[in-house]
């Protein structure tokens, strides 16, 4: 894989800024301001006690395994700034295994590559797979050190692939492995930035056509990956979708 750029802690100035001039490019000011108010309310009541206890909901993986990967112990600046990026969500087991468990493909052929991995739990289910490697890119350095944490205590018998990494890297400027791949989507990353990586992935598609499938999950955005003439749909379910490569 090509050396990637490690990212610089993102600061809240720039960072609100960015989402301040796209929101009013496609919204225009008032509604923007209105998104502001009710984005900063929600942040408000998600950091009381009884909301941070409800993030709790997701932590029956971390029993199980004895490891790190809830939301609701992530610090309040990367919370905060989750708000504007895209806020970090744990992905549920069972819908990431029906997601890979739809693909008709032989994993041992295939890199799984997750955009926005926070602290790691969907590369420890990757792991589950024959993948030939698993990678996660996550922006914040905090988020990336706790997933690093993550895969040097997470030891499964039934576990089939040992190399794993976290990259701290920005999703937008990441270079996709030139080898087959599975490209895992929780939702990452605002409009922007999601045309952003999918115009680096159709440039590597054209320069190293191969197999390639998008698993996006809360597929919110899911018209940029549909206007897209090197992606093609596969498959659709209430929660997801995924599409593949025409160019292979």
């Amino acid at each position: 894989m090509p050396s990637q750029t490690k990212a610089e802690n993102p600061r809240l100035s720039p960072v609100l800024a960015d989402w301040w001039r796209e929101s009013v490019a496609r919204a225009g000011v008032g509604p923007t301001l209105r998104c502001l108010a009710r984005e900063l309310w929600d942040f408000v009541l998600e950091s009381t006690p009884g909301r941070r206890r409800r993030r709790y909901g997701d932590v029956e993986f971390d029993w199980n395994h004895r490891v790190d990967t809830t939301s609701a112990t992530v610090a309040w600046r990367d919370r905060l700034l989750g708000t504007f990026l895209s806020a970090y969500q744990a992905t549920e087991p069972a819908a990431f295994r029906e997601m890979l468990d739809s693909l008709a493909i032989d994993f041992r052929e295939f890199t799984f590559v997750d955009l926005g991995s926070g602290k790691g739990r969907t590369l420890l289910m990757a792991s589950e797979y024959p993948f030939r490697r698993v990678v996660g890119v996550e922006l914040l350095p905090a988020l990336h050190r706790i997933a690093q944490e993550n895969i040097s205590k997470y030891k499964r018998e039934t576990q089939k692939c040992f190399a794993i990494d976290s990259v701290n890297a920005d999703a937008r400027a990441f270079s996709f492995p030139a080898e087959p791949m599975v490209l895992y989507l929780f939702n990452p990353l605002p409009e922007s930035g999601l045309m952003r990586v999918l115009d680096n992935l159709e440039i590597s598609l054209r320069e190293h056509p191969r197999a390639v499938y998008v698993l996006y999950h809360n597929p919110v955005l899911e018209e940029v990956l549909a206007g897209r003439a090197t992606l093609r749909k596969i498959d659709q379910r209430e929660q997801w979708c995924v599409y593949g490569s025409r160019l292979q």
